[in-house]
């Protein structure tokens, strides 16, 4: 009578090991995906640029590649929608500084004013840090610092309201029509345009001397409080000294995800890149090597649209 119930005992222990390996399996089936996950996205854009190699794939939102020399487009993608262009803007800021005449050795202090109040970013430039305008012009250029950008604006003859208005003046007279800026850095989503407006906006601010040098700069060091503070490139490609680019600028915010423009040598010409909207860290930077790789590779390097 007692060999029944051990025999049931024995049974439920085999019945409870394979409901446990069955859980692990399970498990280790989830683990294994979400490690997978991250590799999905690359992967179909893998396979679709080897399914279509006169093709390229891009995962910015918006983009256009030109001909700088003839304005022919050679790539393009959703390049008409108007979005947040982010610390794209801070080209527009050094034409106007430099349209000014402004005195670039002229001392100028941070102010709280010039602190970010929309996002709250951070910057080493505390107020009272005293920089001249040449400083500032390198560092919202090189290293996409916004209370340089602000501080910029701040002190242009009339304030900060003159200074965007002659932004937007500006922007017309390059037929940039549908560009908006609302302030001097990009930190502001109200800061909008298009592909081909920017394509216009970094032809023209390839034509200053100063704006191709701080843009392509790898690295500067500025005294701030007795201190040197070491800025770099926002622009990786620019720090690798690989590329032969005329003209960089970065720029990022929620709004407008991850933007890149240049004007670059590539495939024996001189182009304008306008990435817009590129999702993930480093996703504007692949874009880019992409870009780079199809035109150095395609048989034919047809305009795409």
């Amino acid at each position: 009578m007692e060999a029944q119930p051990r025999q049931l005992h024995q049974l439920e222990k085999i019945v409870a090991l394979f409901a446990l390996f069955a859980v692990l399996a399970l498990t280790f089936g989830f683990a294994q995906g979400a490690g997978n996950k991250k590799r999905v996205h690359a992967d179909e854009y893998d396979r679709a640029q080897a399914a279509q190699p006169e093709k390229v794939f891009l995962r910015s939102n918006s983009v256009l590649v030109q001909d700088a020399a003839s304005g022919e487009t050679i790539l393009s993608k959703n390049a008409d929608a108007v979005m947040p262009i982010a610390s794209i803007t801070k080209l527009m800021t050094a034409m106007v500084t430099l349209d000014k005449g402004l005195d670039l050795e002229d001392r100028v202090v941070i102010s709280t004013e010039d602190m970010d109040q929309l996002k709250g970013t951070h910057s080493r430039l505390r107020p009272g840090a005293v920089l001249t305008r040449n400083e500032l012009l390198l560092l919202a250029l090189m290293a996409s610092e916004n209370r340089a950008a602000a501080a910029l604006a701040r002190t242009y003859p009339g304030g900060t309201q003159a200074f965007v208005a002659a932004m937007n003046e500006k922007a017309l007279s390059l037929g940039m029509l549908n560009t908006r800026f609302e302030d001097s850095t990009g930190l502001t989503a109200a800061n909008v345009s298009t592909a081909p407006d920017l394509a216009r906006m970094v032809q023209a601010a390839h034509e200053y001397p100063v704006i191709r040098q701080y843009s392509t700069r790898d690295q500067a060091q500025v005294s701030v409080f007795g201190q040197w503070l070491q800025y770099f490139n926002t622009n990786g490609l620019v720090r690798g000294h690989v590329w032969d680019i005329g003209l960089s600028k970065t720029g990022f915010i929620n709004e407008a995800g991850r933007c890149l423009v240049m004007r670059v040598r590539l495939a024996s010409k001189d182009l304008v890149v306008i990435l817009l909207d590129s999702w993930g860290k480093n996703s504007r930077i692949g874009d880019a090597q992409r870009i780079k790789k199809w035109l150095e590779t395609s048989t034919t390097r047809r305009p795409q649209g």
